[in-house]
């Protein structure tokens, strides 16, 4: 069995230790906040001197950025961009409950980066505007292939669809007793009816 070299050892201990430091720093944020988490805290928690945490992420914002990335990387697997907009919606309750933690810490993140000079509030605004644009497109895709109607506009479509997933997702944080999947199966339908073509029999 070859010899793990020294190298190779200390980078694998540094990949765990970054990655006890955001596991963290997500644990953190969703409880109180970026405002009112600071690196001490975390690199405190995460077993890690101030300096140690520093050699991973430079500052706090660059710390934030690593943590939405991580939320971001989730979506962007499990989401088919080119996919059926009705069975994508159906499927949201499955990432809900996949990754409830990253839920919990973009909600946090998002109500404290409302102001244009929080520190992420760039990011998330663009976060937004990528969403309404897939979902625009999926419409799109769909009133082509005939299987929705034409007679509407499609940039509202997207926001008030954009608007219930992330109102629910709230609504799920504060009662996560709700019956999620169920919940998403009704929307999809109920919109598969909304914005089906008029029979034409």
């Amino acid at each position: 069995m070859p010899e793990t070299r020294p190298y190779e050892s200390l980078r694998a201990k540094g990949e765990d230790r970054k990655q006890r430091i955001l596991a963290v720093a997500q644990r953190l944020l969703t409880r109180n906040g970026w405002r009112n988490t600071t690196l001490a805290q975390i690199a405190g928690e995460a077993g890690v001197s101030p300096a140690g945490l520093l050699h991973h992420f430079e500052s706090k914002e660059q710390l934030l950025h690593a943590v939405l990335d991580i939320r971001d990387a989730d979506d962007d697997a499990h989401a088919d961009r080119a996919g059926d907009l009705i069975a994508e919606i159906a499927a949201v309750a499955d990432r809900f409950y996949r990754s409830p933690e990253l839920v919990g810490t973009y909600s946090v993140l998002l109500a404290e980066n409302v102001d244009p000079d929080a520190p992420l509030h760039d990011r998330l605004a663009a976060r937004y505007q990528g969403a309404i644009d897939i979902i625009t497109e999926l419409i799109r895709r769909g009133q082509q292939a005939g299987r929705f109607r034409m007679d509407m506009d499609v940039t509202v479509k997207a926001v008030q669809i954009l608007a219930f997933i992330t109102g629910m997702e709230t609504t799920w944080l504060i009662n996560p007793s709700i019956p999620l999947t169920e919940v998403f199966k009704e929307y999809s339908e109920s919109l598969a009816r909304d914005m089906a073509p008029p029979s034409t029999g």
